[in-house]
Formats: C-alpha cells, structure tokens, sequence
C-alpha cells in the first residue's frame, strides 16, 4: 500500500514537472491547489532559483498555495492587477475523454475557475487514475454554496438526482472555502450531460459555484506507468473538439 502510494505520487510529480516545461520566462502563470499541482509550484520555484525561468509572476488559487508560493520565493500577483493570465497549471479529480473535469477535491473550486477562466491555457495535471469513461463514475461534483440557505440548496440538488454530502474536515468540524462558503458534495453518478447539468447549476442563486469544468481545460498531462501522456483541445467547439495524443519525454532532471 505504501509503495503504491508513492508511485502515484511519482506520476503526479512527472506530470506536474512535464507541465512545467511550458512556463516561459514573463508569463504571468496561475498556480492551482492540490497534491498533484504542488509539484508544479516547487518545480516552477526551483527553476526561478536556478536562473532557468525569470521574471515569472503567480496568481495563486488558494490562501494555502500563496503561502506555498511566498516560502517558495515565487513573485505573486493578482487578477486585479493582471486580470489575463498566460498559462495556468492545476489538478483534477476526474478527467473524461472530452478533457471535461471535475475539480474541487480541495475546497478551491471557486478561485480555481475563477483562473481557469481567465487563462489563455489551462494545463489540467493528474496521474492515469484519474481518468474517467464519464465525469461522475468516480468522483462527486462539490458545489460551494452560501452559509445562508444552504438546506434549500440541498434540496434542490437532490431534486437533480444527488445524493448529498456536506463536507467536513477528518476532525469532524464543517469545511469552509476560502470565501467562508460551504461545499455539498453531490453524488450524481455517471454524468450523461456534463454541460447541461452544469447549467442547471449555473441558474440556482446560492449555489456559489461548482466543480464541473466544461470545456475550460485546453491540455491534460497524465502521468502513466508507461510514460507521460499529453491530451490536448484542437478546438474551443465542446461538442466537436478532436483530440491529440503525445507522449512527452522528460526532459528534466528526476
């Protein structure tokens, strides 16, 4: 069991670094939450430390990355003050052959769309596990709703088909996003229409945001036994995007 924890955590890392070959000195990059996007960061602060990339500025999508970041010695900035962002690089929980994604696994779904939005690329980063025939098979949708109201909430995404969960921590205590908000973990099961559910979402007030990324993701990198895969968007069209597959070699140190 501990073995294969720590090739999973191998995968992530390849992917994580492979992802990172993209950075280009100036970019202003978007740096995602998560086990699998932290291997970004540490990457993209070691380069900087090297000399190998420079003058690089992070948008961080979570209090937690930015404090990351700053023990890292990654210059940040901010959407206010750089609202396009070059390049953004994060995890997922699940990944479905039309590079559609469900995210939020960490309680930062909300700032993270918020940056995926705003980039010109979104390099999703996961290891082969993550792979899904259909979003939902795997993994729940998390919905990050108000405080207020949140019951009426739930009720409404049970009228959907979920069945619901409010997030706690381990310790028992309720989960807060960085915004103070809740997160109902909706468990839909095999999602047929990712962009209509989505949607559906979309039109509840309350309802904050959620972990459905359709169509926002324009590379995944996924870390295999057998190599790193690189799935890339040939066209921003959803519903007639074709796909193309390399197989990246790492080019990095180990």
């Amino acid at each position: 069991m501990i073995k294969a924890k720590k090739d999973v955590l191998e995968l992530k890392k390849q992917a994580a670094e492979c992802a990172v070959e993209f950075v280009k000195s100036g970019m202003v990059v978007g740096l995602g939450h998560g086990t699998t996007a932290i291997f970004a960061v540490r990457r993209i602060a070691q380069l900087l430390q090297e000399g190998c990339l420079q003058d690089i500025l992070a948008v961080p999508c979570s209090h937690q990355v930015e404090k990351d970041a700053r023990r890292l010695g990654i210059p940040l900035t901010t959407l206010d003050e750089y609202p396009t962002i070059d390049l953004t690089i994060d995890g997922a929980d699940e990944v479905d052959p039309h590079l559609n994604v469900i995210k939020g696994g960490g309680g930062a779904l909300l700032w993270e769309k918020i940056v995926a939005q705003a980039s010109h690329r979104e390099i999703i980063v996961v290891d082969e596990s993550k792979l899904s025939p259909v979003l939902g098979t795997h993994w729940p949708v998390p919905v990050e709703v108000i405080p207020f109201g949140w019951r009426s909430q739930a009720l409404y995404l049970e009228s959907l088909g979920a069945r619901v969960e409010v997030r706690h921590h381990s310790d028992g205590t309720l989960f807060k996003t960085d915004q103070g908000n809740l997160i109902l973990d909706c468990h839909f099961g095999p999602i047929s229409d990712p962009a209509r559910l989505a949607a559906r979402l979309n039109e509840r007030a309350g309802i904050v945001e959620h972990g459905l990324f359709v169509g926002l993701a324009t590379d995944i990198i996924v870390g295999c036994v057998g190599g790193v895969r690189h799935l890339k968007r040939e066209t921003s069209n959803v519903k007639t995007a074709r796909f193309t597959f390399d197989v990246l070699r790492l080019t990095h140190s180990t």
